[in-house]
């Protein structure tokens, strides 16, 4: 493609309202631009590269069996009913109803899609396993999107759907996709982990989450430098040394004005492992639906939520307010988990604690000599802290660490979650009707796209891995004589020829706004043709961020082939 004829509207400054660096710079190289809140136009640029992520994700799944397939992103109301999801999803699922008084809704996902669509076709055990996928738009609407398209409304997106006859084939798929996820992020130049995984509003037995390690990352993931165990910290579990104090009766200590583990920790000059921190909770969903609870995580943890919410087996919770607490039998600020008149789940790690410190349930005190056995009798124990860094590893007891990660990839073992409701049954080998297990396979692809970005960038601009640029060579002319059109458009043919896709910068512009816009697109070669070089019969050529050399016009296309397949071989 000629630069002058092209739609890549660049930025000289980096856009205000963008804050990570895949952010700025796919604003500022014109491969984005956004329409409202979380949601972009891709322009010729950013769609080049989708293709391209896109061709690699097809390849892969097409060579593990999946076959492709395309559903509406309009999904109706009753197919989600069905599945239970419809209240349950909440409020990122857009739902609307059209001039039918018909209620619908905007797909996040294509569960209950594609187990009606099997339900209809499914007859024999003959017919399974199958796998299907689709690359398509998908729409949740996020409560506050941003970071560009690493959290977007809407966005572009890969799931596959298997099904099976039973668990242990479920079992092999699932494998045989993990497999594949890991060979699609590799062919990437990703640095990347697999870990274990909520399985979240989607639901299921068990899942992983594939991780591309980056500051920016939302996700914090828990692995041990000595072993292969990672997990997302709403799943990771960890070990750590009990706390206990000096044993003693249960007394009534001043506290005026500390409320916060600091301020209490520093009166009383304690330990924060010796603190118990309690929280309130309201409850929806579940056997609790609509009651109020107390959940306690020592004074230097943090609670995990998402823990909590699987120990109560609930649809959602929220912190209460001071009603609440009052309700309990609580006091704001200085809560503590004996006497409540609610129930009290503790994290294992207080187990058999003694000698601790808690709210006093009254306002300016607290409690020592804690004894959770002795004063919290009824309390139920669970696993509710998130891992830190320096825990212990449950698999082989060496130390965790905690990485930031932007998650691409995700895959679950659904079991029978939608295959039940949804009636997808089939007859077995013995003429017996069965219902189908499943699983399920998502890529953000638009995400992968802002996610190298991360990866791959420098103080110039992005710095694409070769097969994942929108174009391999920036051919950069540089004279306003004939000879160079003439040299350019020789190399232009020759190199597409080779199999290269070529950028030919042929504007009547300065030689470092070329180079610039070379570097911030991100294009990997740079092959420049100039009048002073043609004289001597050579041109200059290298690959970006590192020294041209001069080469002869002749062996241009060789040479640029032969570092072509140099990079490629490093980057595997």
């Amino acid at each position: 493609m000629r630069y002058s004829q092209s739609f890549f509207p660049t930025l000289r400054d980096d856009p205000a309202d963008a804050e990570v660096i895949s952010h700025k710079l796919l604003l500022r190289a014109g491969y984005i631009r956004r329409v409202t809140s979380g949601v972009y136009d891709f322009l010729p640029l950013g769609l080049r590269v989708m293709r391209r992520i896109e061709a690699v994700v097809r390849e892969e799944m097409n060579a593990a069996g999946a076959q492709e397939l395309l559903m509406p992103m309009v999904q109706p109301a009753e197919l989600w009913q069905t599945s239970g999801r419809w209240e349950k999803y909440g409020p990122e699922l857009l739902r609307f109803t059209d001039r039918h008084e018909h209620t619908s809704c905007l797909g996040p996902t294509h569960e209950e899609v594609i187990c009606d669509l099997v339900a209809r076709e499914l007859r024999s055990y003959k017919q399974l396993p199958m796998n299907l996928y689709q690359i398509q738009a998908k729409f949740r609407d996020e409560i506050r999107p941003r970071f560009g398209l690493l959290r977007g409304r809407e966005f572009i997106m890969k799931d596959a759907y298997s099904f099976h006859a039973d668990e242990a084939d479920l079992a092999r798929e699932y494998q045989s996709m993990f497999a594949a996820y890991q060979r699609i992020f590799s062919r990437f130049g990703l640095t990347f982990r697999a870990v274990e995984a909520d399985t979240g509003s989607i639901g299921g037995n068990d899942s992983h989450e594939f991780h591309v390690l980056a500051d920016s990352g939302e996700d914090l993931i828990a692995h041990c430098g000595g072993c292969d165990y990672a997990a997302n910290v709403e799943k990771a579990v960890s070990g750590r040394d009990a706390a206990s104090g000096l044993a003693g009766e249960l007394a009534d200590v001043a506290t005026p004005g500390a409320s916060s583990i600091e301020d209490v920790t520093a009166f009383l000059k304690v330990d924060a492992a010796l603190l118990v921190k309690t929280l309130v909770y309201r409850i929806t969903g579940g056997e609790m639906d609509g009651q109020v609870l107390a959940a306690c995580v020592r004074g230097d943890d943090q609670l995990q939520e998402v823990k909590l919410l699987h120990a109560l087996d609930a649809d959602s919770i929220e912190m209460a307010d001071e009603a609440g607490i009052v309700s309990i039998g609580g006091v704001a600020g200085f809560v503590g988990p004996q006497n409540l008149a609610c129930k009290v789940f503790v994290d294992e790690s207080l187990r058999g604690g003694t000698g601790l410190v808690a709210g006093g349930n009254k306002r300016d005190v607290h409690v020592c000599g804690l004894d959770m056995a002795r004063d919290v009798a009824a309390a139920t124990f669970a696993d509710l802290r998130e891992t830190r860094a320096g825990d212990s590893c449950p698999k082989c007891g060496g130390t965790m660490a905690l990485s930031r990660g932007i998650e691409v990839g995700q895959v679950f073992a659904l079991g029978k979650r939608y295959t039940e409701p949804m009636k997808v049954r089939f007859h077995s080998q013995e003429g017996k009707e069965e219902t189908a297990t499943m699983g399920c396979y998502g890529i953000g692809v638009s995400r992968l796209m802002a996610a190298i970005v991360e990866q791959c960038n420098d103080e110039n601009g992005i710095a694409w891995p070769l097969d994942m640029a929108p174009f391999h060579v920036a051919l950069i002319g540089m004279g306003k004589g004939e000879e160079v059109e003439q040299a350019c458009a020789g190399l232009y043919k020759d190199l597409q020829a080779a199999g290269f896709d070529v950028l030919w910068d042929e504007r009547n512009e300065r030689p470092g706004v070329k180079f610039k816009d070379a570097e911030l697109l991100g294009l990997p070669l740079q092959l420049v043709v100039g009048d002073r070089g043609l004289k001597e019969g050579v041109v200059e050529l290298g690959a970006r961020g590192g020294a041209r050399e001069s080469v002869p016009l002749t062996e241009a296309v060789a040479r640029l082939v032969g570092l072509a397949e140099s990079i490629r071989g490093a980057a595997h």
